[in-house]
């Protein structure tokens, strides 16, 4: 059985205004340049910021604001007996990153690329003149789906996946913005819906591809990264692995781009600390010219 201890990092990669905690010059800062100060990657997948984001003890998960300017990090237990993870934002300042903490009662919501649309699962708020409105809800048909993840392409189509029964058995959904609301979600084609895990969808923001993770024969051992391209008549291609410059035996899940369409990230289930046989989640990331090379002539 697929493990899932990527899920409650990857529900909070979101991105919302800063409601709390202190300020940027109340922290001393912890990095220097763009992306946290960190060697942008080559076409291998790499570890994001060892140290600052990715950490021995927790598993970590973290993505930029639509702005560039905010790093949302999460954390999460491995254990009951563990003490609780601190989640934290890195807010940037001129060419300096500032850690935060991150406010309890803050709402960890994902973004739409417009920045104009807050999501958290079944529910999103409106950016107004006077800041966000009330939180709302995308109907009934969403309320009864337990989503894990939900993204959100510029012309504001939903692709959202569901939380798996113990088999495996998991659905991933599309809901298109007409008329003012969101159509009730349809499953995705069989060329996405196959194997089994399916979750943490991302849609481009121009909606020219879907990503995913989820579990097949054809895979490299646990999860793999999956890619599907937008065809010509509008239909959507055949999944296609992402490879082993992304993938390995280990289990991998929640690809994302960052906002300036630069680097792809996603978690990778790695040893940890301590050489005790278990496991934990950290963040990677690799060139978004990857993509690129996989689409199809």
């Amino acid at each position: 059985m697929r493990r899932i201890a990527v899920l409650p990092g990857l529900m909070v990669l979101a991105v919302t205004a800063v409601t709390g905690g202190a300020s940027a010059g109340d922290a001393t800062a912890v990095a220097h340049g763009p992306y946290l100060g960190q060697t942008p990657p080559g076409m291998i997948a790499q570890p994001f910021a060892p140290g600052i984001v990715n950490t021995e003890e927790w598993g970590d998960a973290g993505g930029f604001s639509q702005d560039m300017t905010k790093f949302y990090v999460s954390r999460w237990r491995h254990s009951r007996e563990s003490e609780q993870p601190e989640s934290v934002i890195f807010k940037r300042v001129g060419n300096e990153w500032h850690k935060v903490p991150m406010p309890d009662e803050e709402r960890k919501l994902f973004e739409s690329p417009d920045g104009k649309t807050l999501h958290f699962k079944a529910q999103y708020k409106e950016r107004t003149p006077d800041g966000w409105s009330e939180m709302k809800s995308l109907g009934p048909a969403f309320e009864q789906i337990q989503i894990m993840t939900l993204k959100a392409s510029a012309k504001g189509t939903l692709v959202l996946d569901e939380r798996g029964t113990r088999e495996g058995i998991s659905i991933l959904r599309y809901s298109r913005f007409t008329d003012g609301k969101w159509e009730d979600p349809k499953p995705l084609p069989d060329e996405i819906n196959t194997g089994i895990w399916n979750a943490h969808p991302f849609i481009a923001p121009d909606e020219s591809y879907i990503m995913w993770d989820g579990e097949r024969e054809s895979g490299y051992g646990e999860s793999d990264l999956y890619i599907s391209f937008r065809q010509e008549d509008g239909s959507w291609g055949e999944a296609i692995n992402m490879g082993d410059k992304v993938n390995t035996a280990a289990e991998e899940g929640g690809p994302r781009v960052t906002p300036d369409g630069n680097y792809l990230f996603f978690n990778r289930m790695v040893p940890k600390a301590g050489g005790d046989g278990k496991r934990q989640s950290d963040l990677f990331w690799i060139d978004a010219r990857i993509i690129e090379e996989l689409r199809p002539n």
